[in-house]
């Protein structure tokens, strides 16, 4: 059997996309760095209806996607809710324990099953590197440990979850980490941007796999590209294309938190497999 077993869920629904590419990449890289002996296996989630069955893997990294999160009545979104149910429950009944990333739709979806707070359409497509806010709970998150405050990330969202449920959050224990832009003085809601859904359980609504090919890969597309202007301006669209190689955004931001995720994984699930031998 492999020392660790990777399973990378691609929920693009069939569409070309950049983020599953790095997912990949970063996962693949891990592998190559390691040791032991690792296993990395893909499941098309939306397109396929395919789910990992959680007790042939250790670590699961479920991507970002296109499209509402909202139940629209598919077969494979009641096997997602079962599996982010099944990830959970494992978690909480075995001493060994059951990683798992999610990002952005993958994120949406399990804020909307576990009832968090308001997962709305925004007034307009949000496409860019923006800057990410650690809340105070973020600045003890240890993922977040070599960025600064605020890090940059790359955002790419028609949806955003807003009006946190607090009492939820302390009933199941999760935290919220990061937000969008603290801005005491407008009252406005700033979106939820990570949280901590359990020790083993992390969710981003950035796109922490991101890097700047992948980044000027997506700026090919009209749609990205208005966005951002539209969002951001011009002046602020041109500065970004012309930084989008700096070593201390989006490449620090992709070089810490999926390879930090992975590495603590891997070290806790070698240490627990070691203990029940």
């Amino acid at each position: 059997m492999k020392d660790v077993r990777i399973a990378l869920l691609d929920m693009n629904n069939n569409q070309a996309n950049q983020g599953f590419k790095n997912i990949k990449e970063i996962s693949e890289n891990f592998k190559k760095q390691s040791d032991e002996n690792i296993s990395i296996t893909g499941f098309d989630v939306r397109y396929k209806n395919e789910i990992p069955n959680i007790e042939d893997f250790d670590i699961f990294i479920s991507s970002g996607g296109p499209g509402n999160p909202h139940r629209e009545g598919f077969e494979w979104e009641q096997k997602f809710a079962d599996f982010l149910d099944a990830v959970y429950e494992y978690n909480n009944h075995n001493e060994t324990k059951k990683y798992l990333f999610l990002i952005c739709h993958s994120f949406q979806l399990a804020s909307i099953h576990w009832n968090l707070g308001n997962i709305c359409k925004r007034k307009s497509y949000s496409f860019g590197v923006q800057p990410i806010h650690k809340t105070e709970e973020g600045k003890e998150e240890f993922l977040f440990r070599n960025l600064p405050d605020p890090f940059y990330a790359v955002d790419s969202r028609a949806y955003q979850f807003i009006e946190p449920n607090v009492e939820r959050f302390e009933e199941l224990e999760m935290k919220m980490v990061a937000i969008e832009k603290s801005r005491p003085h407008i009252d406005l809601e700033r979106a939820i941007m990570a949280v901590r859904f359990s020790n083993e359980i992390f969710g981003t609504q950035f796109h922490p796999e991101a890097n700047p090919d992948g980044m000027i890969e997506n700026l090919k597309d009209e749609k990205n590209k208005e966005a951002m202007i539209e969002n951001y301006g011009m002046e602020k669209y041109l500065e970004t294309v012309d930084r989008i190689n700096d070593e201390d955004k989006i490449v620090l931001t992709q070089s810490q938190i999926l390879p930090r995720f992975l590495s603590d994984a891997k070290k806790n699930i070698l240490k627990q497999k070691k203990a029940t031998a």
